[in-house]
């Protein structure tokens, strides 16, 4: 019986280990835009004429630019 604990527990700890770097890649690792933009610019950024249309909904999202630190905001438009 003590070796089935043991099995238990060594499986168990690899689940859960895979589970929390899961959790850590889709929480921290996951740097794409969708989600994590905002409807107002912020200050410092410019529009651009990049504009990208999602083929399946047809929404097209604008790009806009901060020169002094090269970041990039989405911001979808109507």
């Amino acid at each position: 019986m003590n070796g089935l604990w043991i099995i238990i527990t060594y499986y168990g700890l690899q689940i859960i280990a895979v589970v929390v770097f899961i959790l850590l890649g889709v929480l921290i690792y996951d740097k794409r835009f969708k989600g994590r933009q905002g409807e107002k610019v912020p200050a410092g950024f410019e529009k651009t004429d990049e504009i990208n249309i999602d083929p399946v909904t047809n929404e097209k999202t604008r790009v806009y630019y901060n020169p002094l630190t090269g970041e990039r905001f989405y911001k979808k438009e109507r």
